[in-house]
């Protein structure tokens, strides 16, 4: 993010690797089947898109996303509030700020995941504008066998509404 909106909120902040023991511990607290440390140190060294969010600069991790950028498009990989933060806006302000990332990059369109079992994030993600497209058959692993994906698109486009055609 450049401009007057990278310190916008002081408290997001880019991961690294000295935040993962914080994002790791959250990420076993929220999900039966986490990311690994190794995950995140994949992500960090690909030069996705990592932030975290924290109570105060310096202060307890509350939440993270990891983000991947594509041609004309960037792709949520992993979004989570810790469980004790849960319900406080957190997560509605990290996909703010990607989406923000996200048009600086110059992406039209912004993509993601969820499973089909995860009511809460259904919800929160048609609230931020996200819309349902399709559906990924068996893509995460389950108690028992394996869960669908519902794939959501969020319609990107510049604050001065700019299209992103080639001249």
């Amino acid at each position: 993010m450049t401009g007057a909106a990278a310190g916008a909120d002081p408290r997001v902040q880019p991961m690294t690797v000295r935040d993962l023991d914080e994002v790791t511990a959250i990420e076993q607290q929220a999900y039966a089947f986490p990311w690994t440390r190794g995950n995140f140190i994949d992500s960090l060294s690909s030069g996705h898109l990592a932030w975290t969010l924290r109570a105060a600069p310096g202060g307890p991790l509350l939440a993270y996303y990891v983000a991947m950028e594509g041609v004309e498009e960037m792709h949520l990989l992993n979004i989570t509030v810790a469980p004790a933060e849960q319900g406080r806006g957190h997560a509605r302000a990290l996909l703010a700020h990607l989406a923000d990332q996200a048009r600086a990059l110059r992406a039209l369109q912004l993509w993601l995941e969820v499973r089909e079992s995860n009511a809460r994030a259904l919800q929160l993600y048609l609230r931020h504008g996200f819309e349902t497209v399709g559906r990924r058959k068996g893509y995460y692993p389950a108690v028992q066998g394996r869960e669908d994906a519902i794939v959501m698109r969020l319609p990107l486009s510049d604050p001065e509404g700019d299209s992103h055609a080639v001249d």
